[in-house]
């Protein structure tokens, strides 16, 4: 990859569930269209052909061996939540006794949470190649990775905080239902949005729909990828009802973006 592009790549476009959901038949689990099958919300930015991960979700595994991934150099933790956190095990290919420790960032609750959650990887296993090799960094200021820079974003998933983050020109808001006062300036000159837009009813801690289109153009986003998706969001029969510039993600897309003065 050249130098001042960033390849950003849904690896996972589902909310907690995941859809299919097991048990369900409803029209979209039943579904043949692979757009409305998602696995657990996470995506990931190269950059200088360097890996960031968002979220290590419940889904990892099956996503890193669908899109053919074989490093990653940093892990961005949104929020501890079960399906951003639980594929966090499958770090460990990643992270040989031979290579460097995988540096992961989050706000200093989410770095508590995964200490105590996953107290077998932080506790300093003696036996190498079992977990993985992690290095955590509190990172709730502005950060660089490998010459990128990187602003956390703080948001609220209902009565609980999360994190997004900017990384030049796209933003990577999921579970959240409010945009704080303080962090929309952190989002000014936005050309990508992807953010959290579970269904079109309500939810008290995830934007609906409606809601997450509001945000994006509010943001003033040039394109918006909706994320975490419930069963209620059929890929095919609601993205002609979105407005322009406003899409559902899928599991598997890509887009590369343009990077200016870095």
């Amino acid at each position: 990859m050249s130098r001042g592009v960033l390849e950003l790549t849904i690896l996972g476009s589902g909310t907690s569930t995941g859809v299919p959901v097991i048990g369900c038949r409803c029209p979209v689990c039943s579904s043949a269209s692979p757009r409305d099958h998602r696995t657990r919300a996470s995506a990931l930015v190269s950059w200088q052909g360097k890996n960031l991960l968002l979220d290590t979700a419940t889904d990892f595994r099956q996503q890193a061996l669908r899109e053919g991934i074989d490093r990653i150099d940093a892990v961005l933790f949104t929020h501890a939540h079960a399906d951003h956190v639980h594929g966090i095990d499958d770090l460990r290919v990643f992270s040989t006794p031979e290579s460097p420790a995988i540096p992961i960032y989050g706000s200093r609750e989410t770095m508590q949470v995964l200490h105590r959650v996953f107290a077998y990887i932080f506790a300093g296993d003696p036996e190498p190649g079992f977990i993985p090799r992690l290095e955590p960094v509190t990172a709730e200021e502005p950060f660089e990775l490998f010459g990128l820079p990187v602003q956390p974003v703080p948001l609220l998933h209902g009565g609980f905080p999360s994190q997004g983050y900017r990384m030049g020109p796209l933003a990577y808001l999921t579970d959240c239902s409010a945009i704080p006062d303080e962090s929309w300036p952190l989002l000014e000159g936005i050309e990508v949005l992807v953010i959290d837009g579970l269904r079109f009813r309500p939810h008290k801690a995830h934007f609906n729909i409606p809601q997450a289109v509001e945000a994006a153009e509010r943001a003033g986003a040039k394109r918006t990828l909706l994320t975490h998706l419930s069963h209620e969001v059929d890929h095919h029969h609601h993205s002609p009802l979105l407005p322009p510039g406003i899409e559902l993600a899928y599991d598997g897309q890509r887009l590369t973006l343009p990077l200016r003065g870095v």
